[in-house]
Order: C-alpha cells, then sequence, then structure tokens
C-alpha cells in the first residue's frame, strides 16, 4: 500500500491496455486454447482469455511484457472472467483458483523483473476482478421483471474464491472493474473486506465503473454521482471510468467524478468507438491528444487503456502522462 501510495503523490501511473484485443492479434485456433491439457476437454474453449494463462502462458507473458516496455506502471492480471461464475459458459468452474493464482505469478514476476532493472519506477500488478456475465439487478427475461438469474450471495462467493487466489498469487492491488451493475461490484468488494479481514491484510482497491452510452449512466442506471454515493463508503484507493467509450466521450463523466470524490481518480477508455466490424481505428497520436486534454484539467491520477489500446497506444499515454502533474486530493463534504 504504501509504495504505491507515495508514487501516486509524486505521478501519474500509467495502467497497461487491453489484454483481448491483444490476444486476437495472435489469431488462436481452438487447439491453441486447449493446449496439449485440454485436447480432449468436451467443451469448445476458444475464446476463454483467462484458459491461456495455463495453455499459453508464454503469450500472457509476451503481452504483459510489451506493456510494461511501453511504459505501464500497473499491469492488470489477465483473470477478466476469472469468476465461477464466467467459467461456467465452459464448463471450468473447478478450474478457477488455477486460472487466477497463475495469472498473477505470471504478472508478478514480470513486474518484478521490471522494478529491479528500474527501482526508480516501480512496477505494479492489479488483480483484476470483471463484472461477471450476470446482473443482479436487471431481469434477464423482459416478462418476469422480479427474476433475477444471481444473487448476492452467489456472487460475493464466486468473487471470493477469485480474490483469495488473486491474493495468494502476490497481487499489489485489486481492481474490480468494467462494472455495468454496481451491485455486483458491492458484492465484489463485500468479499475484498471479508478477504482482508480474515488474512489481516490492507490490499488496495481500485475500483472503475462503465459508463454504456451517452445517457451518462450505468447499464443499471446510476449516473456519476450515484455510482460514486454507492462505494464511497469502503476505503478506496482510487474511483474511475473503462471501456464502453473512446476518450472524447468519456471525458464529462470525469471531470464530474474528479470534482466530487476525495478518491484518486483513474480512466482507460477505448481505442474510440469500435467501427461497423467491431475493430477499433483510433490511433496512438489521437488518443494522446484527447489524454491530454484530461491531464491539461488535472482530472486524474491513473491513466491507460481498455479495449482496442496496444503498446503503442500505452507508450503514447506514458510520454504525455510524464509531462503534467497528478491531480490534487481534496476532501469533499
Amino acid at each position: 500500500m504504501k509504495a504505491i501510495l507515495q508514487e501516486l503523490e509524486k505521478r501519474i501511473l500509467v495502467l497497461d491496455g487491453a489484454m483481448g484485443t491483444m490476444i486476437q492479434t495472435y489469431q488462436l485456433s481452438e487447439e491453441d486454447y486447449r493446449g496439449e491439457r485440454f485436447a480432449t476437454y468436451a467443451s469448445p474453449l476458444q475464446g476463454n482469455n483467462d484458459l491461456l494463462s495455463i495453455t499459453q502462458p508464454d503469450i500472457i507473458e509476451e503481452i504483459h511484457r510489451k506493456f510494461l516496455t511501453a511504459g505501464a506502471d500497473i499491469i492488470e492480471t489477465n483473470t477478466f472472467s476469472g469468476t465461477s461464475i464466467a467459467m461456467a459458459d465452459y464448463g471450468m468452474e473447478d478450474l478457477v483458483y488455477e486460472l487466477n493464482y497463475k495469472s498473477a505469478v505470471i504478472a508478478k514476476r514480470l513486474a518484478k523483473a521490471f522494478t529491479s532493472q528500474n527501482p526508480e519506477k516501480p512496477r505494479f500488478v492489479a488483480g483484476s476482478i470483471g463484472p461477471t456475465n450476470k446482473t443482479a439487478s436487471l431481469s434477464p427475461d423482459v416478462n418476469q421483471p422480479g427474476y433475477r438469474s444471481i444473487t448476492f450471495e452467489e456472487l460475493r462467493l464466486a468473487y471470493k474464491e477469485q480474490i483469495y487466489a488473486l491474493i495468494d498469487g502476490r497481487v499489489d492491488l485489486l481492481l474490480v472493474e468494467t462494472i455495468f451493475d454496481t451491485l455486483n461490484a458491492k458484492a465484489a468488494l463485500f468479499a475484498i473486506e471479508e478477504v482482508k479481514d480474515e488474512r489481516n491484510l490492507n490490499i488496495p482497491i481500485m475500483v472503475s465503473g462503465t459508463i454504456t452510452d451517452a445517457s451518462g449512466r450505468t447499464l443499471s442506471g446510476q449516473t456519476v454521482e450515484a455510482f460514486l454515493i454507492s462505494i464511497s463508503h469502503l476505503p478506496l484507493l482510487s474511483v474511475g471510468f473503462n471501456c464502453a467509450l473512446g476518450a472524447q466521450q468519456l471525458k464529462p463523466y470525469i471531470q464530474r467524478l474528479a470534482h466530487e470524490t476525495s478518491f484518486y481518480t483513474s480512466v482507460y477508455p477505448n481505442a474510440g468507438l469500435p467501427n461497423a466490424f467491431g475493430a477499433y481505428d483510433q490511433s496512438a497520436k489521437e488518443m494522446q491528444e484527447l489524454i491530454k486534454a484530461y491531464l491539461e484539467e488535472g482530472l486524474v491520477n491513473i491513466v491507460g487503456g481498455c479495449c482496442g489500446t496496444t503498446p503503442e497506444h500505452i507508450q503514447a499515454i506514458a510520454e504525455i502522462a510524464s509531462q503534467f502533474s497528478p491531480r490534487t486530493i481534496q476532501n469533499y463534504a
């Protein structure tokens, strides 16, 4: 905790870029995802990116290395879908601990190596905790608005299993990210607090929501201010937004957030909006100019990239971030 707080006081920290779209550049086949261990597995496994930490660890390590070389101060573990809830799609609930632990070990080994090479620029590992593919606030059936496909308790237990593994893998902080339903996030945060008490830990927590469209709300209907209020009872390291929107579209919401919280703030937008084919066309230079506007206004303490962002994007962001001071923390009533 102390180390990352010291760095946040000194400079804007750079988060890495997109793991998923980086994996797509390797054009992996079903056989690549399976590896030798799961060659005869009953279910299709292509698309299970978290599994690659077991079957293709060299690829995950290479992606981490590229982002660290580009200047990232914080790299995320390859565990965005690392809960039994998400792994149920592949029938791999029993692998949750191993997936998260191995992902954390891979990232931590590289972060330590880069820190040893340059102790003046320590690198940190954030345990990525995604939103799962179910929502506790909304019904998946329009004909049954009161129906829920998941309970708070089921979410809490699933997140807790993931958190144990990430902590055992020695992550430096936990990142509850891409929050479209704050009730899901509250289950994750509740689980984190339980594990902290059980293990007598004081691990930093980052929280990052996602504004889904021009309405300025999360999928479950919260405004920026409502989202912030609903999580501010916890001792968070940072709060921010990622995904869904590009830097240009996300800026008004970060402005509102930055003026309402005494937590550190983070932003890691997509590389613009996806084109008709679902790809991201925004160049590193274009994204750098948009991020520069955030820095000129002193809006953020942590900045990085989400979908479509490559090591080139992160290098451009790191270059511009090094020219500005971090957002000044103020106390808000």
